[in-house]
């Protein structure tokens, strides 16, 4: 009789341990506030994306945890594009919000994650203004709207030349100036673009990666 009570005792810890030891292997623990710096691989743009689109990068540098690489770099990273506003021609600039969703470990898996986005270095000008991640694009440039001015007094003045001698030079520069003026402040603002190569850095806002359930449908990446 004892030695079937150990053997069903034996068997029962086998069925609770195991699916227990199998779900270790499953989770990667993380310091809190581990950050995740990414290089993309596909471009985003405002005047192209919209919310929803997929992006891909590759992980920079690895995270460490315990002592040991649980992610290393090349890593894939697969996130999403969560808002998007285009430029306005008078005021407003283009901005964009993104997340990573998850990460593919070689020979581990994938795994899913929380984030948020802390800077984006991008070589279009475009730079992260505030807590929700929010990428803002670069505006116009004021050197466009001087230089429109510029234009338009020396067109003006020559006009004015022309139709009442030198002294309606005078009137036409400042009627030239004012119409390049309104025709630089006119001219749209710069979305945000971020090529391929584009580095940001992402905050994990869980102390843990779960694995995800293999996906048997390929990503679709939106260009």
């Amino acid at each position: 009789m004892k030695a079937i009570h150990w053997s069903l005792l034996f068997l029962a810890f086998t069925l609770v341990a195991g699916p227990a030891a199998e779900a270790a292997d499953d989770t990667i623990a993380l310091p809190s506030g581990t950050e995740l710096h990414v290089r993309l691989t596909t471009s985003l743009n405002t005047k192209t994306n919209q919310t929803g689109d997929r992006w891909m990068g590759r992980v920079i540098e690895p995270i460490f945890s315990g002592g040991r690489e649980v992610v290393p770099a090349d890593s894939t990273v697969d996130g999403h594009v969560t808002y998007v506003k285009e430029p306005g021609r008078v005021t407003g600039t283009g901005q964009m919000r993104v997340v990573a969703d998850s990460v593919t470990v070689p020979d581990e898996g994938t795994f899913a994650i929380v984030t948020s986005l802390q800077e984006a270095e991008s070589s279009q000008g475009a730079k992260v203004k505030d807590q929700e991640g929010t990428i803002q694009g670069p505006g116009k440039d004021k050197g466009d709207t001087a230089k429109s001015a510029g234009i338009g007094a020396g067109i003006g003045a020559t006009a004015g030349v022309i139709a009442h001698g030198g002294t309606g030079a005078l009137y036409g520069a400042g009627i030239g100036a004012a119409a390049g003026a309104i025709r630089g402040m006119v001219k749209k603002h710069k979305g945000v673009v971020l090529p391929p190569g584009t580095e940001m850095t992402f905050v994990l806002s869980r102390t843990s990666l779960s694995k995800q359930a293999p996906v048997s449908h390929p990503l679709v990446i939106n260009q």
